[in-house]
């Protein structure tokens, strides 16, 4: 369901703009539009904050709630990239409302998600654990090294595979819904969109983001009482 708009040749390779390609440039157009939008609204604004400042500032909130409670005092190091994937995630999960393909439906945009949270993780647990990083594939027991080397492997393609085959799925479902019924499909689907779209979408972005936030803790240094 993914389509190729046009093809262009680089370095004698063939590549395409599809429309994923389309989507993730709309997604983030909004997402830096908002970013401007509100930068030039917490610089400028008055003492008395008006909705749209008393909007951002509510996610503001509600992200930096979110993150530490997850991490503790560890929350302000990676408060920058939660909230990013959460706001990248969540408007790309929802852009179905829109008329867009959401990006996320497409396995090139979460595993990529997936590679920078991994990526992190073992930033992190090379910084905080030296040697033990690598010791502790082989605990408790030194036959176990394969599974628990598979079990860290896993972590990107667990995290990307969730977050695309749900999407994708509710995708699915929706094309499904405007072909087979197409006749009757007038207004009510869109019910189905708060659905598949709207819940779903924060639902999925909520556990990507939580699980990134487990896992990063889980090698961290634990908190002294």
């Amino acid at each position: 369901m993914i389509h190729g708009l046009f093809k262009y040749k680089l370095f004698g390779q063939e590549f395409w703009i599809t429309t994923t390609h389309v989507s993730i440039l709309i997604v983030m157009l909004i997402l830096l539009g908002f970013a401007i939008a509100a930068n030039r609204k917490m610089r400028h604004g008055s003492e008395v904050p008006g909705g749209f400042q008393n909007i951002v500032e509510l996610i503001v909130e509600m992200l930096d709630k979110m993150v530490q409670s997850s991490m503790g005092r560890n929350a302000g190091k990676f408060m920058n990239y939660i909230g990013s994937i959460f706001l990248f995630i969540f408007v790309s999960n929802i852009s179905g409302l829109f008329g867009l393909r959401a990006p996320t439906a497409d396995y090139g945009v979460t595993l990529p998600l997936g590679l920078m949270t991994f990526a992190i993780i073992q930033y992190n647990n090379v910084k905080y654990n030296k040697h033990r990083a690598f010791t502790g594939l082989f605990q408790p027991l030194p036959f176990l090294f394969p599974i628990n080397l598979i079990g860290e492997i896993a972590v990107p393609f667990s995290l990307s595979l969730r977050l695309f085959g749900n999407v994708l799925s509710g995708t699915v479902m929706m094309s499904l819904i405007y072909s087979l019924l197409s006749r009757f499909a007038i207004g009510w689907p869109g019910f189905l969109h708060i659905y598949f779209d709207a819940f779903s979408g924060a639902i999925q972005t909520y556990v990507f983001c939580m699980l990134t936030m487990v896992y990063v803790t889980d090698k961290l240094p634990e908190e002294k009482a």
